[in-house]
């Protein structure tokens, strides 16, 4: 990759890190507290040495093989990889074995998979449960849009609490584009609600996550709790040729 790109990823990552950190000032909130999420998937191993380089270190892949030949090629000390990608039960070993956030759990088969593979690499996985807070057919995750229906979600989601080897640590969702970073403020809104209601339901795991907000409303997600915001474009710019 040129100087002048891996300069381009530099200063927009200092971009995003400001944005973030007056997003949540305005909230009272502490930048520390929030983590920022660099979405590489589309993206060459040179993009992402770039932006560990000027100070990532929590990578989003959406694919699992193409994100296994990345880790095998990249060597980069406290890096975290998250897959955020739908994940089919035929992957859920490479995922559980290789990454260090799974936060696509959107089915109990999935989640014991997952545990079953964590479990025999002698390992807990951090998880988020991805829900669907919009009732939009193309979204994945469990269906969390009517809230009257959350009291029968929660016992749903009861025996995934009971599996040893996954740490169901919060939740993801991503709500329908807009280009207006408001039009996303609703469902963010329901994720943190439902939140709270499965803290109160589902007391025995503490329920501390809120992945939402991407490169046009993570400002918007972090003032409705977002403690991930899962950011590409504004970092590493639109996916192609480093």
């Amino acid at each position: 990759m040129t100087e002048l790109a891996a300069e381009k990823i530099q200063q927009n990552y200092q971009v995003v890190r400001e944005r973030l950190s007056k997003a949540a000032g305005q909230t009272g909130r502490d930048i520390a507290d929030i983590r920022l999420i660099t979405v590489t998937k589309g993206h060459s191993v040179d993009v992402i040495r770039a932006a560990y380089d000027v100070g990532a270190r929590d990578f989003g892949e959406n694919y699992v093989q193409e994100a296994l030949a990345k880790m095998n090629e990249l060597s980069m000390l406290g890096a975290q990889w998250h897959m955020i990608g739908h994940v089919q039960s035929r992957k859920a070993r490479e995922v559980a074995q290789n990454f260090t956030w799974l936060q696509t759990i959107d089915s109990l088969k999935l989640a014991q998979r997952c545990d079953r593979f964590a479990f025999e690499s002698e390992r807990i996985l951090p998880v988020l449960l991805e829900c669907n807070v919009s009732g939009e057919a193309s979204k994945q995750g469990w269906p969390a849009w009517d809230e009257d229906r959350w009291l029968s979600l929660a016992d749903e989601l009861r025996p995934l609490l009971e599996l040893n080897n996954l740490e169901v640590r919060g939740l993801m969702t991503m709500p329908p584009y807009n280009p207006d970073p408001n039009a996303a403020r609703p469902y963010f809104r329901r994720l943190r609600r439902l939140r709270d209601f499965l803290s109160q339901q589902l007391a025995q795991t503490e329920w501390k996550e809120l992945s939402m907000g991407m490169s046009h409303d993570f400002e918007t997600a972090v003032e409705e709790g977002a403690t991930m915001v899962r950011v590409g474009t504004a970092i590493v710019g639109v996916r192609g040729p480093a």
